[in-house]
């Protein structure tokens, strides 16, 4: 075994995903010598952006996509030079009506008035507004309980129960933290359409229902609804290499050492000091370190620590990925909704509660969902720094597509025909939505090709280390 490099360290990281990057960067502050390795030839993990279709000049956030969990007091202790952007659109989320038309309901960032009447079409009166208003304020009682506490020691259950002071707080955290949550959103919601578009935020990522038992739906929930206390989702201006770039520049400055390509192989715990082993062009090197910090899954954990893994139900990714570059987007076939509406915010496919309870149960008896119940939403609307200027001059746009109930199990045994698969039964579900062909809105690559990439679970966990794609 050699070495490269420095063979002591007070820190070594690994992992180069935005935690590991953030904490490196603190711990640079700090004045403490950092090593981070990381697998991959790039930084960032599954906060990377990518020029995922070569043919074409646009660098996508191929995994991770939005922001909302980042605290301003990172970004201001750090000096990053980061910037984020509201979308115009939170949701939108197409329907039939009783008379046969296709219609939407919009909820805006922008314009209030223009969400009450867009529920008022759906409903037909504005008891079901009043009934969102108020599950909305329960989020907001519960984000300010909960937000303050991601940059503190963690709290305990009783520590937080004991800090409520006001009946809206006391209300939250019943709904949120010790009854299933499909129990406040049938109290408060009584459409469909409206009950699905509440529990999507219970449901990204992972594979659950409204009324499981585990309450890894609340749990889900709570991390999309409490970010900076307003639970907003907000546009990374230049995609999420924007962040890493602005964090590594940090960490460089401040005397981080990185090394990509350099998997980690085993770390072995001293009383005071550790090893940590690891791999660069087949050649195993060694280093000590005062602490090790893992940016990485419980897996990889046990592995590096030579102890067995044994997963848990609630640990099981549940997504489907799909990034597409379009040379225009596609109309809408909802009655005065424009595309522009319609992409810019979460534009929800076949994700009405009841849809939404029918294709877990599906997924439940390993049969794939369909329809499959999947949102996305068009990154250059709002910022297309991410396109060459000749692309945004002829219009092309950027889309993510995040599919729902997908759970690794599905494609363990045959992923590569699973994903073509999921594919058809995505595009399947654009095709009905939009008024005209949506994959002739499709770009193509120099061999006629789609510019359409796919990620199942089981490709998340080979590429970006994320255990059963979670």
């Amino acid at each position: 075994m050699s070495n490269h490099g420095p063979t002591r360290y007070d820190a070594v990281i690994v992992g180069s995903g935005h935690n590991g990057l953030v904490a490196a960067a603190y711990l640079a502050k700090s004045g403490l010598s950092v090593l981070v390795l990381e697998r991959n030839d790039y930084l960032g993990g599954a906060t990377a952006s990518q020029q995922v279709f070569p043919d074409y000049d646009a660098l996508l956030s191929r995994y991770a996509y939005l922001v909302s969990l980042l605290p301003p007091l990172i970004v201001d202790e750090l000096g990053l030079k980061f910037e984020t952007r509201r979308r115009r659109t939170a949701s939108f989320t197409p329907y039939t009506d009783a008379s046969g038309t296709n219609r939407g309901l919009v909820i805006s960032n922008v314009d209030e008035s223009r969400s009450r009447s867009s529920m008022r079409e759906m409903t037909g009166s504005d008891e079901a507004w009043k009934g969102y208003e108020r599950l909305l304020a329960l989020e907001s009682a519960m984000a300010r309980v909960a937000w303050p506490s991601l940059l503190q020691p963690l709290r305990s259950r009783e520590s937080f129960r004991s800090a409520l002071r006001t009946d809206d707080e006391r209300t939250a955290w019943h709904a949120f933290v010790e009854r299933p949550l499909g129990e406040v959103i049938e109290q408060l919601a009584e459409h469909d359409i409206l009950r699905g578009l509440l529990l999507t935020d219970a449901k990204i990522g992972v594979f659950t229902q409204p009324h499981d038992a585990s309450l890894l739906q609340n749990r889900c929930f709570l991390y999309h609804v409490i970010g900076n206390e307003t639970g907003e989702w907000r546009v990374p201006v230049g995609g999420m290499k924007s962040l890493v770039d602005a964090v590594t520049d940090r960490c460089r400055a401040l005397g981080v050492t990185f090394l990509t390509s350099a998997p980690v192989t085993h770390v072995e715990c001293g009383p005071s000091c550790h090893t940590v082993s690891y791999s660069v062009d087949e050649v195993e090197h060694a280093v000590d370190a005062v602490r090790v910090l893992v940016n990485a899954g419980p897996k990889t954990f046990a592995r590096l620590l030579g102890e067995t893994w044994n997963p848990i139900p609630t640990d099981e990714g549940s997504v489907v990925k799909m990034n597409m570059l379009l040379h225009r987007l596609p109309q809408v076939k909802a009655f005065g909704v424009t595309a522009e509406e319609a992409f810019s915010g979460s534009f929800h496919i076949d994700e009405s509660y009841q849809q939404m309870q029918t294709s877990w149960e599906q997924a439940s008896r390993s049969e794939l969902p369909d329809p499959a119940p999947a949102e996305m939403y068009c990154h250059t609307l709002t910022d297309n720094s991410i396109l060459s200027p000749e692309l945004r001059l002829k219009g092309y746009h950027t889309l993510t597509l995040f599919g729902l109930d997908m759970p690794y199990r599905l494609f363990k045994s045959d992923n590569d025909a699973r994903r073509v698969e999921v594919r058809q039964r995505y595009l399947a579900g654009l095709e009905r939505i939009c008024s005209e062909s949506f994959v002739e809105c499709l770009a193509r690559d120099r061999n006629g090709e789609l510019c359409i990439e796919v990620k199942t679970p089981v490709d998340l966990e080979r590429d970006v280390d994320l255990d059963q794609g979670n």
